[in-house]
């Protein structure tokens, strides 16, 4: 009877098997003879790891196998991407990949992806810690998320976000948008929440302040540019693609998120605001920061100290834009009209735009109108008078006091279409007569007169008058 000696072992605990001297050499004198780790592993009757395990125990570095498939056509384009490289060390993947296609390349974008990460020459910057000294750096930037309500109504909120390095004192605020006019208005609030204007802003590269970059020279955008003389702060870009530049200002935005908006729920827009009044309180005056393990309210003085004061507040702050008064004697601006004297038909300007009005100044004469005129457009009726007066002839006049009806809204122009097609031979005396109301009552008054005189079937001016009378009445 022939006895059967087992060629391995288990190993202790449960492990890998332990083979004997005799399989160990097996393997090492297939894989020497020339037979593949597959091979060798199915002739041995043992698995391809053991196979390679054993092989390196022994000093053996076993060679990777053949690989299967079609052979790669982006290393034969390997010369190019590296005159590319160094010609551009900093040419991105993606146009890498279109310049190779036109000399040539026909194959998929992963093979030369993969070739570029080979070539590319990576050098990582030391660390650097952007800590700033007492009144010298205030981060800021645009942040937006979808924010779902509690009855299941969803609103994507746009926020402002700004912190002083040094203290870390944090403002937050709500905007309409990340346009320039709401970067400006925020931010000035954030300096009137710190107390004063910090040496330096940092920011990264929106189109709210810089335009366009070419190497060190920076073109500004018009409007943020200003901003920054009036006030008297340093703008600070980050690089593109520089990571460690833009992290502290891309982890306050994520540090808003994570600590308030994605924590708390909200019924609505207006208890989104309530909430967050509340966190900034807490955030500044009550929580330890992490970074400085001080509260910041216990710093701000010492930093208020090393700021500016505000050169102007910030319900007083005017940003400016060229206009032209066009031929009517009407200013267009983002959506609205604003009536003009008729001496400043055709004459560039300035407007001045507050939070609350519109402020318009071309040559000595100066104009004031609301912010947000009803109907999206504001008449001065002295600005139509003096218009009227200017025009030669009675038909010049009769239509220009017709257009300035027609300005009114959608229901003066129904109105007057149906007093044209009723009282075709005697319309002009009504249009004088609504003229005359438009310029004792404004545009709203008398746009409400003609909806009730519409609903009635009235199409006379005598009627339209006896409405605004019964109303001014009653008022």
């Amino acid at each position: 009877m022939t006895a059967n000696y087992p060629t391995s072992s288990p190993a202790p605990g449960g492990g890998s098997a332990v083979y004997d001297e005799m399989k160990r050499h097996e393997i090492q004198v297939l894989y020497r003879a020339g037979f593949s780790v597959r091979q060798v592993a199915k002739k041995a009757d043992v698995g391809r790891n053991t196979v390679r395990r054993i092989l390196r125990q022994d000093g053996v570095e076993p060679e990777p196998g053949p690989r299967l498939g079609r052979p790669p056509l982006a290393p034969s384009f390997q010369v190019s991407a590296q005159k590319l490289l160094k010609e551009r060390p900093d040419l991105p993947t993606v146009e890498i990949l279109r310049l190779l296609r036109e000399g040539g390349y026909d194959g998929g974008k992963d093979p030369v992806y993969r070739l570029v990460r080979q070539l590319r020459r990576v050098v990582s910057p030391p660390m650097v810690r952007f800590d700033g000294l007492c009144g010298e750096f205030s981060q800021n930037d645009f942040g937006s998320i979808r924010v779902q309500y509690l009855d299941g109504s969803e609103e994507v909120l746009h926020f402002f976000a700004a912190r002083l390095k040094w203290s870390r004192w944090v403002h937050v605020q709500l905007v309409p948008n990340e346009q320039e006019e709401a970067l400006v208005r925020a931010l000035i609030s954030s300096f009137e929440s710190f107390g004063g204007v910090p040496l330096c802003c940092v920011f990264d590269n929106p189109k709210t302040i810089v335009i366009a970059r070419h190497g060190d020279r920076v073109q500004w955008n018009e409007t943020f540019a200003p901003v920054a003389l009036d006030y008297g702060f340093g703008a600070e870009l980050c690089w593109p693609r520089r990571g460690n530049q833009k992290g502290s200002v891309e982890n306050l935005i994520g540090f808003v998120k994570k600590n308030f908006f994605l924590v708390r729920h909200f019924h609505d827009r207006g208890d989104v605001e309530a909430q967050l009044t509340s966190w900034l309180h807490e955030v500044n005056h009550e929580r330890p920061c992490r970074a400085t393990k001080v509260i910041p309210a216990a710093r701000i003085e010492e930093e208020r100290r090393r700021l500016r004061p505000l050169a102007v507040p910030p319900s007083e702050y005017a940003l400016r834009y060229p206009v032209r008064v066009g031929p009517t004697c009407f200013v267009l601006f983002q959506g609205a009209t604003y009536s003009m004297p008729t001496e400043t038909m055709g004459v560039t300007a300035t407007l001045y735009l507050y939070p609350d009005r519109v402020r318009i100044m071309a040559d000595r004469i100066d104009v004031t109108h609301p912010r947000q005129p009803p109907g999206g457009r504001s008449t001065n009726p002295k600005h139509m008078t003096g218009a009227l007066a200017a025009l030669s002839g009675r038909r010049a006049q009769l239509y220009y006091k017709r257009q300035r009806l027609f300005e009114v809204g959608p229901t003066a122009e129904e109105f007057l279409t149906e007093l044209v097609h009723s009282r075709p031979r005697v319309w002009a005396w009504d249009v004088e007569n609504l003229f005359d109301l438009l310029l004792r009552h404004g545009p709203e008054r008398l746009s409400q007169a003609l909806q009730q005189a519409l609903e009635r079937g009235w199409y006379r001016s005598e009627s339209v008058g006896r409405l605004l009378s019964i109303e001014e009445a009653k008022a």
